[in-house]
């Protein structure tokens, strides 16, 4: 009996059972839909964050931050200078450093008010080092600012991304910052001018340019806030390879006695992966166990299958059926039922992974298997589910898997069954 005539056969014995078969494969098609939905998703998620961190980060560059990480130090004593950028720059392999002083204060604009970050940095240096992200949509960034010169991000110009501006080029703004150290609590204000509006930068920033900050000379902020120390200095390198990332923090550890931390923007990245790497394996395992549980249901039809054909079984093997085919025809059932289920469960996951992001979407958009729509959240990160050649062949090759090790046993008795036993069932 070829091969051929094998999978014939099994196909018609699973038309005569079409409701059962379809039951049967349901299972699989739950199962096989649920990993693939949830896979693409969080990969879509992983590739949407891991963008918009490249966009807030530079693979080049270092950010160097007092005690033992960022926002952190202060119990240890050690405050970072703004002046200690002579010192970094003097490294090798650096290109360029600029000191960051950050606060949170207020805006006022036309009798309104706003809860902002103020960053004093050197526009230059800051321009240099996020050459692709600090770049202004309206109004121009000034290489040699002056005193009262302020840029703001895109979400503080338009707060409510519907074109009713809060503030814009030209316009006079109050900035207002509250002095906690001192004595009563005192509020500090100067006026300036906006001078640029910064295109939407989106995602996550740590160092790099933000859409809910404004930006002020870093004179101006040593002035307005009275101090010398820095938030962190951001380090630019002359190339992104590891051997040059790990030499350098190295020697700037050193240069400051280890009461330091370097953080290296892709040792970040390279973080945030395996977590979703590890968040991915979870949830393939939630998923799989419906599947699992399919593949009992696979068991438990071929079971009750056998029984029912065992005259069958005994006629064929009377008419010189051999046990190996026996075998082949109970196990080619399941493994149809297994490929039906995986190619509809796929289609259904990427079909149930559109409609999520949709339902989430603020703007969404129709798409295919490689762009596929898109979700808006809150924080501007867009999802784009992302179904992988490897998401797509692994799981149809696990649910056909699990349907033919289900089916195996059952395979095995009918193939076992002695002919004048199977004529004589009732």
């Amino acid at each position: 009996m070829r091969i051929g005539d094998i999978f014939s056969y099994a196909f018609s014995a699973i038309k005569l059972r079409k409701l059962r078969a379809g039951l049967t494969t349901l299972g699989v098609v739950i199962g096989i839909a649920a990993i693939v939905a949830l896979l693409s998703i969080t990969q879509g998620l992983q590739a949407a964050i891991a963008f918009q961190l490249q966009k807030g980060f530079a693979t080049d560059t270092l950010i160097v931050s007092a005690g033992g990480g960022l926002g952190v130090g202060a119990d240890s004593g050690f405050s970072l200078l703004v002046n200690d950028t002579q010192t970094i720059n003097d490294i090798e392999n650096v290109t360029a450093s600029l000191a960051i002083i950050q606060r949170v204060g207020y805006l006022k604009c036309g009798g309104q008010t706003r809860r902002v970050t103020i960053v004093g940095v050197d526009f230059a240096a800051y321009k240099e080092i996020y050459s692709s992200t600090f770049l202004a949509e309206k109004g121009e960034i000034p290489s040699n600012p002056e005193n009262d010169t302020v840029v703001v991000g895109k979400r503080v110009s338009d707060p409510w991304n519907n074109g009713t501006l809060f503030c814009n080029v030209g316009d006079a703004v109050e900035i207002v910052w509250t002095n906690t150290t001192a004595r009563p609590l005192t509020n500090k204000t100067y006026e300036g001018s906006v001078a640029a509006v910064l295109q939407e930068v989106g995602g996550f920033s740590i160092g790099g340019p933000s859409d809910a900050s404004i930006y002020i000379p870093t004179m101006q902020a040593q002035s307005f806030f009275g101090t010398e120390k820095c938030e962190m200095i951001i380090v630019k390198l002359k190339s992104d390879d590891k051997a040059t990332i790990d030499s350098t923090a190295k020697t700037i550890r050193e240069a400051f006695s280890n009461q330091v931390a370097v953080t290296s923007s892709t040792a970040v990245l390279n973080i945030i992966s395996s977590v979703f790497s590890t968040i991915e394996l979870f949830l393939a395992g939630i998923a799989a166990i419906s599947l699992l549980v399919a593949g009992i249901g696979i068991m438990n039809i071929m079971i009750v299958s056998l029984m029912e054909r065992t005259r069958e079984i005994g006629i064929l093997k009377a008419l010189g059926m051999k046990n190996q085919q026996v075998l082949l025809i109970f196990l080619s059932e399941a493994a149809i039922i297994g490929l039906l289920g995986a190619a509809i469960g796929v289609g259904t996951g990427w079909g149930l992974a559109q409609a999520v992001v949709r339902i989430f979407s603020i703007g969404g958009g129709a798409g295919n298997i490689r762009q596929g729509s898109q979700a808006a959240l809150a924080n501007g990160i867009t999802i784009t589910p992302v179904l992988t050649p490897t998401v797509l062949l692994g799981a149809v090759a696990f649910g056909l898997a699990v349907s033919v090790i289900f089916g195996l046993y059952p395979a095995w008795r009918a193939s076992k069954l002695k002919p004048v036993d199977a004529l004589r069932y009732e």
